[in-house]
């Protein structure tokens, strides 16, 4: 079955539970069978034993009052087990399924959404959907039959008496519904709320560096103090609602037992019933008042998961614009995969319009297999967005991207990724060891020999050797006890173990010291088989790229190599005297001027 319909509807993850349902429905209803045994024995006891002085029979009705108690026991044991493994795995399913759908959406949906309102949305909502689904939702169930099973032996004993319970339920009944219907927005406001408060937390915790560094303590602990007051106000309008109606429900169940006493006693004393049949109706009476009491935390629960199910389904219904396309492709795609000399490249007057925002226009270039090529441009020139298109994390709303002659819109999406390497400008650590993390791209395949190059190529495997787990050392979340550099370099070494044919490197050495980077540089200029983007402030990051293009309001304005762009005198030369000096950029012009003149009249 398709993600589509898994998700339209709860029942799926229900029928595959269909047998402990069964199970738990059965033992339920034997449990229940017994319960309406007890009040029977002890009228026996009441009219037979204690009225007319008679113990003969009293052992084998105390036996048969153990036999109940213990065969409930056993029952309702089952019952619960089955009931709460049905909904824990109900919630299992539907939790991965989430999560599934969430991993497949789009980069633009992660731009707007809150992190914090998705892990509230995979964790708080769906706990709630599994209760309901195991435990909670059967109880109500059984709250139901426990109900109508207590009238009809109430009524076998005395019709009169019956009428009791039958006036004052619909009254309880009344009062729970209204409690639920206030309750209903109550929880959609409380869920919201404690997504907010998720994100603030998450956003607070993983940022506590900068916390510190800025002093912002107090503001971010009066940040979280003033939404958990909202927070706390909506769980006391929680309280309110509550408080309002449930002892109105506790009352009218009190009514009940009063009402039972008093007129069966008068039907007592007409010889109506007998005083054991008065004993029995009692403790049937006793018996319906728990579900009532229970009908106020079970519709608020319900009320709850409810609200949860409706915030879900908002993102299952969120589809991905970035979709695959058909099987035949697919197979074209997989027969021009293997190369050894790199991919080819190709933008074909790509232009991306995000939000009504135009980010790139009219960016063409041709990169051909083994070629690198370097981007360089002002902060939000639009650099990084290239590489998200080559990756088709957007698609392109003008032009047209080609590998190997292919466009990547009719190739499959991971064989796609699966040919880019790429090292992102903001550097993504697990929490895991740095072995793990460096063969992120193929774990299952991965020898440690490609590791402990890749990682020696990156400069990463002398400090890496040199810790006390050396590779199976343990990073914090995000990389925390290392340095930038050291995690640059581990991250460069991840992309480089891929071993894909296109090797993106997004502004990846930064972090590094200059003699680092130059040495990191050489190796990568020596590789093989492999097209190279290489993003960059740096001139050094690029000078040897075969084509550098410099982008100004997510255009084109510079192109050519080291040599042509220093003889604009563009942006290009500006960095260059920037980063260097003026003097070197000169005489670096003239040498330049001389060797073309040297070469020319040769």
């Amino acid at each position: 079955m398709v993600l589509k319909e898994k998700s339209g509807n709860l029942f799926y993850f229900m029928k595959k539970q269909w047998p402990f349902y069964l199970i738990g429905f059965f033992t339920m209803s034997i449990s229940i069978f017994l319960d309406m045994q007890a009040p029977g024995v002890i009228q026996r006891i009441i009219d037979e034993v204690i009225v007319k002085r008679d113990t003969g029979p009293l052992l084998g009705l105390v036996l048969t009052l153990l036999g109940i108690g213990v065969g409930r026991a056993v029952f309702q044991y089952m019952k619960e087990f089955s009931l709460d493994y049905a909904g824990t795995r109900v919630g299992k399913g539907l939790r991965l399924l989430l999560f599934e759908h969430i991993q497949g959406l789009d980069i633009s949906y992660f731009d707007k959404t809150n992190t914090g309102e998705l892990m509230a949305r995979v964790k708080d909502d769906i706990d709630k959907i599994w209760g309901v689904t195991g435990f909670i939702g059967m109880f109500a169930v059984e709250c139901v039959i426990h109900t109508i099973s207590v009238l009809y032996c109430m009524f076998r004993i005395s019709p009169v008496l019956t009428i009791i319970p039958l006036v004052i339920m619909p009254l309880v009944a009344i009062t729970a519904l209204k409690m639920e219907h206030n309750l209903g927005k109550i929880y959609e406001d409380i869920s919201e709320q404690n997504a907010l408060l998720n994100t603030i937390a998450q956003e607070n915790l993983a940022g506590v560096r900068t916390v510190r560094a800025f002093a912002r303590e107090n503001y971010e602990i009066q940040k979280f103090q003033e939404e958990n007051q909202n927070y706390y106000a909506l769980n006391m309008r929680q309280a309110r609602a509550i408080a309002k109606y449930q002892p109105n429900i506790s009352f009218f169940t009190k009514i009940i037992l009063i009402a039972v006493v008093i007129c069966g006693g008068l039907l007592v004393m007409n010889n109506t019933i007998t005083i054991g049949s008065l004993g029995a109706f009692t403790e049937y009476a006793t018996n319906i008042i728990w579900p009532m009491e229970c009908i106020g935390w079970i519709t608020n629960d319900i009320a709850s998961a409810y609200a949860s199910y409706k915030k879900i389904q908002i993102i299952m219904g969120e589809e991905s614009e970035i979709q695959n396309p058909n099987q035949e492709t697919k197979v074209k795609l997989q027969q021009k995969t293997d190369l050894e000399t790199g991919a080819e490249i190709e933008f074909d007057h790509v232009g991306l319009e995000l939000d009504g925002k135009r980010i790139l226009s009219e960016i063409q270039f041709h990169v051909h297999p083994g070629q690198t090529l370097g981007i360089m441009g002002m902060t939000g020139s639009g650099k990084s967005t290239i590489i998200h298109l080559l990756e088709r994390f957007y698609d392109v709303t003008d032009g047209t991207i080609r590998i190997d002659g292919i466009d990547i819109r009719e190739m499959d999406l991971k064989m796609l990724r699966q040919k880019i390497a790429l090292v992102m400008q903001e550097v993504f650590l697990f929490s895991d060891t740095i072995k793990e993390n460096i063969r992120i791209g193929k774990r299952t395949t991965m020898s440690e020999e490609v590791i402990s190059q890749a990682a020696w190529m990156a400069g990463a495997g002398n400090f890496i050797e040199k810790l006390s787990n050396g590779y199976e050392t343990v990073v914090g979340e995000r990389g925390v006890g290392l340095s930038g550099g050291q995690k640059q370099r581990i991250s460069i070494a991840r992309a480089l173990s891929k071993k894909a044919p296109i090797l993106v490197l997004d502004d990846s050495t930064s972090a590094l010291d200059m003699e680092t980077e130059a040495s990191i540089q050489k190796r990568l200029k020596e590789l093989r088989g492999m097209t190279k983007i290489v993003i960059a402030h740096r001139i050094s990051s690029v000078r040897h790229a075969d084509e550098i293009l410099i982008l100004e309001n997510g255009r084109i304005v510079e192109r050519g190599n080291h040599e042509q762009l220093m003889a604009k005198r563009g942006f290009y030369y500006h960095t260059y005297c920037i980063q260097y000096d003026k003097e070197t950029a000169e005489a670096a012009i003239t040498n330049m001027e001389k060797e073309v003149n040297i070469y020319g009249s040769k």
